[in-house]
């Protein structure tokens, strides 16, 4: 197929690449990047095996969190003196928990026009087949790398009511969902999408408790690159009441957490599910 867009200079285009399956290219994407004169990509080792797939030939300059600084100048300079560029991510929608936000913001303020090719995207793909509501959602990226650090962000969205998107790799997704059980309860609705678009594509719908047990019995469903959906704290839930907080305190350090949780619960008019859910996150501080 030939050019089939008018490529305008001095214009730097964010392409959306797929994210598995190659097929999910656009036929406008293709021609954009057959047409710039070069193409920024996060790794060449990556991105050439699709661009060859499609007969693209542009040249590649490699863009990625080591080298933004150095490149970023010299790619803004081009774009000034009449370069076409397109910016392409490992997979997906380029700035998506990839590199490529200093090289727009610098374009916007030197006033070079950025244009979006939109495509793919994992947060969106796994938030459309959840289930889960759509009206409303947060996307939050990656989660912190380290357990204590995780659990403050988790507690920080324990009551957001909006929809959670959070991306995960796999040697920490079982972690993860552990503590997102932790903070958010483990009755807490939510989806893991695992390897969209590709052979193995899994997505499983449960509570989070239920998750944690299905992916601790099964490790294929820890393989591959992962989105976590989660619902939203139902409206109106706020925050635990602190005289609550204070009961269920006195009653872990005497009881087992789930004993403690049910009779701070009586005691309090609190929910069980969400005391019990404070008392994980406690035990796992």
């Amino acid at each position: 197929m030939g050019k089939t867009v008018s490529i305008q200079k001095g214009v730097l285009y964010l392409v959306a690449t797929p994210i598995g399956n190659l097929d999910d290219l656009s036929l406008r994407a293709k021609a954009v990047l057959e047409s710039v004169d070069r193409i920024a990509v996060e790794d060449t080792r990556h991105s050439r095996p699709l661009l060859q797939r499609y007969g693209v030939r542009t040249p590649l300059v490699a863009l990625h969190e080591h080298n933004e600084r150095q490149v970023l100048e010299e790619l803004v300079d081009r774009l000034s003196e009449g370069e076409a560029v397109a910016l392409i991510s490992d997979a997906g929608t380029p700035l998506i928990s990839d590199p490529g936000f200093p090289l727009v913001r610098r374009c916007r303020e030197a006033g070079i026009p950025v244009s979006p090719v939109p495509g793919p995207c994992a947060a969106i793909a796994a938030l459309s087949a959840s289930g889960l509501p759509t009206d409303r959602f947060l996307f939050e990226g990656f989660p912190a790398r380290t357990g204590e650090a995780r659990r403050k962000q988790f507690e920080a969205l324990r009551d957001e009511t909006g929809t959670l998107v959070f991306y995960e790799a796999s040697h920490r997704v079982a972690g993860s969902l552990s503590d997102m059980a932790a903070v958010f309860g483990v009755d807490r609705g939510a989806v893991v999408a695992r390897e969209l678009t590709k052979l193995h594509e899994t997505i499983l719908s449960g509570t989070l408790g239920a998750l944690v047990s299905t992916l601790e019995g099964d490790p294929d469903q820890r393989r591959g690159e992962f989105v976590i959906v989660v619902g939203g704290a139902p409206a109106g839930e706020g925050t635990i009441d602190p005289e609550a907080e204070r009961v269920l305190r006195v009653l872990v350090a005497e009881l087992p957490l789930k004993q403690a949780a049910a009779l701070a619960a009586r005691i309090t008019g609190e929910k069980k599910n969400r005391l019990y859910g404070l008392a994980l996150s406690w035990k796992a501080g």
